[in-house]
């Protein structure tokens, strides 16, 4: 469950500023729902969802089986010119809007993680995901235009969008991006391999961690300031915009990014 955002976000770029509203055209939805998929995962594995134009909001089950829901709407464009397919793979599934490939252009494609290909052009179709996790199950979510919220889920959690605000609660670990918006998250666990990032440039980073959290911290910001609850080992220079230490015994790394707006590392309350 890592992006490299490299190859993705440059192909989302052509999409990120696509107008939705366009006059006064009425807003026309194919049906209350127009895609629904329901399903069983392995423990461990992942539900990911990947959109383009749309919101992602999920929540926990409340049994044990994954589902997600999708609504399509457009004010120009064919709502059912955007098909949602499923792939399955060893990882789990992943689930994602796929829009009509331009002509003289490689077919767009749903694929698991950063691989695959998702363009649009010429087409105001939102597809709105509504995801269901049950216990044991991790959660991807993947936008360009649109918010993503992750609310009370059950295990690990990560949320990539572009033009959106983020907030991810996870049981386990969690990771967040977006680049306009701001991004609230809390871990429940914060035994992560690896590095646990947090990054936008407009906008805010609101990360709460359990009381007993060990990290190595790399905080940055260019107009905002940096606040944290827990007692920080300050490695380096202190500067209101930038702050390198160690909470608790270290160990993990910890970065947290933003360009314009502050930046709040805040202990979990019992």
């Amino acid at each position: 469950m890592r992006e490299s955002e490299n190859g993705a976000r440059a192909g989302l770029a052509a999409m990120a500023f696509l107008p939705l509203a366009v006059g006064l055209l009425p807003l026309v939805a194919a049906g209350a729902d127009d895609f629904r998929w329901q399903g069983r995962l392995a423990a461990g594995q992942a539900i990911e969802v990947k959109g383009v134009n749309g919101s992602i909001d999920a929540r926990p089950a409340a049994g044990s089986e994954v589902e997600v829901t999708a609504v399509k709407r457009g004010r120009r464009s064919n709502p059912d010119s955007v098909e949602v397919r499923v792939v399955e793979h060893g990882g789990g599934v992943t689930i994602c809007a796929v829009y009509p490939s331009a002509d003289g252009h490689r077919p767009n494609e749903c694929a698991p993680g950063t691989a695959g290909r998702m363009n649009t052009r010429d087409n105001d179709v939102t597809v709105e995901f509504t995801v269901r996790v049950p216990a044991g199950v991790d959660f991807v979510g993947r936008t360009v235009n649109g918010e993503i919220e992750a609310r009370g889920l059950p295990g690990d959690a990560e949320a990539h969008t572009v033009n959106g605000a983020v907030v991810v609660e996870a049981a386990g670990h969690a990771l967040a991006r977006t680049v306009n918006g701001s991004i609230r998250a809390t871990m429940g666990r914060a035994d992560w391999t690896g590095e646990a990032e947090f990054q936008t440039v407009n906008g805010s980073i609101t990360l709460e961690l359990p009381a007993g959290a060990g990290a190595d911290v790399d905080a940055r910001t260019v107009n905002g300031g940096i606040d944290t609850d827990f007692p920080l080992t300050v490695s380096g220079r202190v500067s209101r915009r930038r702050l390198s230490g160690t909470i608790g015994g270290g160990g993990r790394k910890l970065s947290l990014e933003t360009v314009n707006g502050g930046i709040h590392l805040q202990k979990a309350r019992d």
